[in-house]
């Protein structure tokens, strides 16, 4: 526990012996006749608890869910708060987690969210169906049970939550959306089995977790085919990525970090997460048709001829190509196509102008030019924070949408930016030279440099207004 920071270790510290309480209050207040479904629902929950399956969450990362929600909840309709964390709390014993902390902590939070469930289920007239003599109504079981399953979601995400971003020092929004928003609903899906696991045991007792386990099963074995397929859609990517970036070591990691800024733009424009999804994979193959451009080209130094930028331009063409078939992409096929397109109408391939351009292309357009100037190139070091945003805005209705480069900014602001210098160690230390315009002409900097135009056109003030209004932040409520 003494490599946690100090912050972290006092929250774990709490929510230990918050748990605690819950537990010991739970087993005070607890009907001695209720002990006879307590004990076989724990022996239950230890089962389900060591069936873990794995979950696709986070940015790319595959995460693990424990089937022991649908019996949390059953335990909470069965047994109410007095055995609801009792239940729960059974998850120290199992041999799972090897850090004890991290074992208490993980038992203490199912407990309170256990706890703090069945405390909303009985508040809402929620009927326990162990009471003798109940009938059973939907109306007074089915609203009170889907209000538990929010609560406990929301309590144990909100636990959850908190102790990441206080131990990886990130902000709880971050943390959020980057790890447990995506499994929120298929979550609240699955919980729907605690439903009708004491419906049914309400009748026929124990035996109905046999008939129960089944489902479950089945249930896990769709979960763990579900992030199979994704770890096989990230191998995919991440291997055409790595092929790329061995053309030039200097935009190692480029890709991962446009995807990351690039996702950090969609959400804040109120982008729905799925399609923050597929903007994550556009971001990561928005270079992939660089394979396609020789080496000599990519890495040439200063103005490009005329054929030489022909076959440059040709990348996203290229990229298309490559990734068509890949029918998970979605829109971001479009976006790896058009991401090179300009606001003012002078880019490439096809000199689209404002709205014209997809959501997706203006998104990935100012990241990777933000990438491009914020990390280190062969001919300088990388530049600030500071200067980047200064750029960017100087270029808003000309190169960049201007929504998108406000909603980067802002996000920043918020959620912070990993400006650390980006040099592999492998590699020799930059000096001052004439750009890699292969690489870098994303960056308005450069641009300049070599004569590129960048310059804000006359009728701008028209691509900054309602143009582009139309089709930027559709998802929003």
């Amino acid at each position: 526990m003494r490599e946690l920071p100090i912050r972290a270790r006092a929250y774990v510290a709490l929510v230990i012996v918050v748990g605690f309480a819950v537990v010991i209050l739970g087993a005070l207040r607890l009907a001695p006749a209720l002990w006879a479904v307590v004990l076989p629902l724990m022996a239950l929950f230890i089962l389900a608890d060591r069936l873990e399956s794995p979950l696709p969450g986070g940015e790319g990362g595959v995460g693990r869910i424990s089937v022991t929600m649908p019996v949390a909840i059953a335990a909470v309709l069965l047994t109410g708060p007095g055995g609801a964390p009792l239940v729960a709390a059974c998850t120290a014993v199992t041999t799972q987690r090897t850090q004890w902390y991290r074992q208490l902590f993980n038992s203490s939070m199912i407990a309170i969210a256990s706890f703090a469930s069945a405390l909303v289920y009985q508040a809402a007239h929620g009927v326990l169906l162990t009471t003798p003599g109940v009938t059973v109504d939907v109306r007074s079981v089915l609203w009170p049970c889907l209000l538990a399953i929010v609560t406990y979601e929301l309590t144990n995400g909100l636990l959850l939550v908190l102790v990441i971003a206080l131990t990886d020092q990130v902000s709880p929004v971050r943390v959020w959306y980057g790890q447990l928003a995506g499994s929120a609903f298929p979550l609240f899906i699955y919980s729907i089995f605690g439903l009708l696991l004491a419906v049914v045991w309400s009748y026929i007792g124990m035996l109905s977790a046999l008939l129960v386990l089944a489902p479950l099963a089945v249930a896990r074995w769709v979960f763990a085919e579900f992030a199979l397929r994704q770890e096989a859609y990230e191998a995919t990517m991440r291997s055409l990525i790595k092929s790329v970036e061995t053309k030039d070591l200097y935009t190692r990691g480029h890709s991962e970090r446009v995807s990351r800024a690039s996702v950090l733009i969609g959400r804040r424009a109120g982008m729905r997460e799925d399609r923050v999804s597929s903007l994550r994979y556009a971001g990561m193959l928005h270079d992939v048709g660089k394979l396609g451009v020789p080496t000599s080209v990519l890495q040439k130094a200063g103005r490009l001829t005329d054929d030489e930028y022909e076959a440059i331009q040709q990348h996203t063409v290229r990229g298309r190509e490559i990734v068509k078939d890949l029918e998970f992409l979605g829109e971001a096929i479009e976006g790896i196509l058009l991401h090179h397109e300009r606001i003012d109408g002078r880019g490439y391939p096809m000199g689209k102008v404002g709205s014209e351009i997809p959501e997706f292309a203006r998104i990935i357009a100012v990241a990777d030019a933000f990438d491009s100037m914020t990390t280190t190139r062969s001919y300088r070091g990388a530049r600030s924070l500071e200067d980047a945003f200064a750029e960017l805005v100087r270029c808003k209705g000309s190169q960049f949408d201007p929504v998108m480069v406000d909603a980067l900014i802002a996000a920043i602001e918020v959620e912070g930016w990993d400006a650390s210098d980006t040099l592999p160690v492998d590699l020799p230390t930059p000096s001052e030279g004439v750009p890699t315009m292969a690489s870098d002409d994303d960056d308005p900097t450069v641009a300049t440099r070599l004569g590129i135009p960048t310059a804000t056109p006359d009728d701008a003030s028209e691509l900054d207004g309602d143009s582009l209004g139309e089709s930027v932040g559709g998802d929003r409520p």
